[in-house]
C-alpha cells in the first residue's frame, strides 16, 4: 500500500469532496484552502475572493488501487475547466479550476492530463498548474459536507447528484458505492 496525495481545486469544495469519497482507493479527503496570501484564512475570507486562495480538496489515495492518472481524469470528469475563475454559480478566483502538484511527477502527470482535457475540450481548459502552497485545512463543518448538512443545502442538492452520477457512468470500475444519486 502506497500512500500519495494530491491538491485539487474544482469550484466548490463539497462538490469535489463528495464525488472523490466515493473513488475506489481514496482513503480521505479533506476540504481546504491553498494557493493564496493571507495565513489561516476563514472560510468567509476565502469566499470574499480577497486572499488568493482556491476551495480546494486533499485527497490522500492508494497508488496501488488508483493512480494519480486516473485521479486527474477524474477531475477533468466531474468539474467544467473551461470555465475561468467559475463553476457554475460559484464565481472568482476561490473557485478557479488548478492542480497543486507535490513534486515534479506530478507536475508532469498533471501537464499531461491538461493535454487529454483539452483533446476532449476543443483546446478551451483553462485549468492551471500552481505551485505547492501552504494547506490550511477548511472549518471542521465543511469536512464531508455532503453526508451531513450538504443533503439538506438545495445548492449541494442541485450540484452533486449530478456529479455523483456522471462518476458512476463514465467510471464504473472505480466507484466504491452502487447506490442511485
Amino acid at each position: 500500500m502506497t500512500d500519495e496525495v494530491a491538491v485539487l481545486a474544482g469550484g466548490c469544495f463539497w462538490c469535489t469532496e463528495a464525488v472523490f469519497l466515493d473513488v475506489i482507493g481514496v482513503k480521505s479527503v479533506e476540504s481546504g484552502y491553498t494557493g493564496g496570501h493571507t495565513v489561516n484564512p476563514t472560510y468567509k475570507q476565502v469566499c470574499g475572493g480577497d486572499t488568493g486562495h482556491a476551495e480546494a480538496i486533499r485527497i490522500t489515495f492508494d497508488a496501488d488501487l488508483l493512480s494519480y492518472d486516473d485521479l486527474l481524469d477524474i477531475f477533468f470528469a466531474i468539474h467544467d475547466p473551461t470555465q475561468l475563475n467559475r463553476q457554475g454559480n460559484d464565481i472568482g478566483t476561490q473557485y478557479r479550476s488548478a492542480i497543486f502538484p507535490l513534486n515534479d511527477a506530478q507536475r508532469e502527470a498533471a501537464k499531461a492530463a491538461i493535454a487529454r482535457a483539452n483533446e476532449q475540450n476543443d483546446g478551451k481548459v483553462v485549468t492551471t498548474i500552481e505551485p505547492k502552497s501552504e494547506w490550511y485545512p477548511a472549518e471542521d463543518y465543511h469536512q464531508d459536507y455532503w453526508a451531513g448538512e450538504g443533503q439538506s443545502n438545495s445548492y449541494c442538492i442541485a450540484v452533486i447528484p449530478p456529479k455523483l452520477a456522471k462518476l458512476r457512468k463514465s467510471f464504473q470500475a472505480r466507484v466504491k458505492s452502487t447506490a442511485n444519486v
